[in-house]
Formats: structure tokens, sequence, C-alpha cells
């Protein structure tokens, strides 16, 4: 498995790389640090070639490169690569297919709160075009340790099996802990009953998630959570969350088939979260590592 990580050289660029580092550990994956440059344009100003600036380039881009692979331990293989597009959210989907990668991670926006999320253009292009997952390290992210628990936030319109799924399988495979979370804001009135409603929607799809689905959800044993209060962002701050999980989430049920779309109530989540937020695209299908027959592996869909 091959892991994306959009790097710039910055806070934002480094909380990317703890996270790709903690997200890779524990599952054999490599990790391929992408930096995107802007193609050259025929109307600039000054002439590249004449100017020396593609070797100036290059060479600072190659600094930046090595520094950010120093962060990453030396259990995790790493390489790092310049790709050239006319935009940097594009750049890096193409360089997620390019290496056949099953994630992709960047940081928060410099803008946001300590361990809290701004998502900036970037971030938003993304967002709304990556076919597999993308992964957002909240602004401070320094945890480079393996991953130690799935959190899956499922909601009840359609997509939630989806996303579920892909929670199933990562938890699974990871052999880690499993949390279903559904978030409630609530008025005063018959508050509990919503709560009760809530939790017998998680227990219904732990029980209908396909025949696989079901008996490994059971064999995980989930946890299943309510956070509640005034707004989505009081119900994302009454859940206890520990440094060590991650948060999966799927797309608008605007999205496309394989794309991601961040829904209304996933980007008030994230103004909230203090931890990392994997967004799955709408009908994802997560990859599973099969033997051969000369006891080799492989992946399939």
């Amino acid at each position: 498995m091959r892991i994306v990580v959009g790097y710039t050289a910055t806070a934002r660029g480094r909380d990317a790389l703890y996270l790709a580092t903690a997200l890779a550990r524990g599952q054999d994956a490599s990790v391929d640090v992408v930096m995107a440059v802007p193609e050259f344009s025929p109307y600039s100003g000054a002439s590249a070639t004449e100017s020396g600036y593609e070797s100036l380039l290059q060479e600072q881009v190659q600094q930046w490169l090595d520094e950010a692979l120093a962060v990453i331990p030396a259990d995790v293989p790493a390489q790092g690569h310049m790709r050239r597009g006319e935009s940097e959210a594009e750049t890096l989907i193409a360089a997620a297919q390019e290496f056949d990668a099953r994630l992709l991670v960047i940081g928060a926006s410099s803008s946001g709160l300590f361990k809290r999320f701004a998502i900036g253009s970037v971030g938003a292009a993304l967002l709304h075009a990556a076919t597999i997952p993308v992964a957002l390290a909240p602004a401070g992210y320094s945890r480079s340790e393996a991953i130690s628990k799935i959190t899956c936030a499922v909601g009840t319109r359609a997509g939630a099996p989806d996303v579920l799924g892909v929670a199933v399988a990562m938890a699974e495979r990871r052999e880690l802990p499993l949390r279903l979370v559904s978030l409630l804001a609530l008025g005063h009135d018959d508050a509990s009953g919503q709560v009760e409603v809530a939790k017998d929607h998680l227990r219904s799809l732990a029980e209908t998630n396909g025949d696989d689905g079901a008996s490994a959800l059971k064999a995980l044993q989930p946890e299943i959570v309510v956070g509640q209060g005034r707004s989505i962002e009081n119900a994302v701050d009454s859940l206890d969350w520990a440094d060590s999980e991650v948060l999966l989430i799927g797309s608008s049920r605007l999205a496309r088939d394989a794309s991601l779309f961040l829904g209304a109530t996933a980007s008030r989540i994230l103004r909230s979260l203090p931890i990392p937020m994997i967004v799955v695209p709408r009908n994802f299908q997560i990859r599973s590592i099969n033997a051969n027959d000369d006891g080799t592996t492989k992946e399939t869909p």
C-alpha cells in the first residue's frame, strides 16, 4: 500500500508527514512525499532557461524533500517527488493515480487554531474532487506512532454502509478497536428518545452490513456512542477523543460515484474535531490483500 502526502515546506506540511507516518505504520505501507510546483508558462516575464530558474527550483525543492524525508522514521519506506501541474490539487490527484495510492494526506490550513481544522483552497479542491480517501491532519499534529483506534461517524442517509465497510476493513486489517459514532444536535424535547433512536440505528447497521461485514463487525465488538449537544460542534466536543485515533466519515450524497464531496455536516464536524479525519469517497471499494497460489500477495478490489 502506498500513501501520498501533499507536502509544503511549512508547519502544515510537517503535520501531514506525521499523520502519514502514523497511518503507514502497522500495515507495511510506504509514503510518497509529493511537492507540487506550477508548470512553466510561455507568458511568464522571464525565460526559465535563461535565468537558470529551473535548476534553482529543482535544487530548492530537493532540499525541501530531503528535509521532509528526514522527518519520516527509518522503519517507514519513503520517497520524495516533484510534480508539475496547473493546480496543486490536480497535481496531487494525478500523483496518487500514478503511484496507485490508497490514501492522500494533507495538513490543515495554517489559519486553523491549534489542533483544529481550517480547510484551505487546496484542501477544499481535494475534498470535492479526489477519488480515493483523503486524510486531514489537524494543525499542530505531531504524533508519529501507529494509529491505535478507528472511529466511524455514521448518519442515517444513504452511503452510511459504504464508510462503515471501509472502517470495518481498516480496523480488522490493523487489529484495532472500532467505535461507531452518531452526532446529534438536539433541543430540550425528547432528547433521550432521539439518542436511543440513533443508537438503535447504529446497532441495525452493524447487524446488516452484509454477510462478511456483519461477521467482521461482530468479531470487532464495536463501541456504540452518540454525541449530543445544542449544535453539531457541541456534539463533537461532548465526546472523548484520543490522540491515537482517527475519524472516518463518508462523502455527501451530492458526490458522484467514487468521488468526494464534503457535506455541510462534515464541514461543521471539522471545525471542532481535535483528531485526524479521513473522508471516504461515495461508493468507494476498499482493496484487500489476498494470497496468490505461490504464497505471494496481491491487491484486489
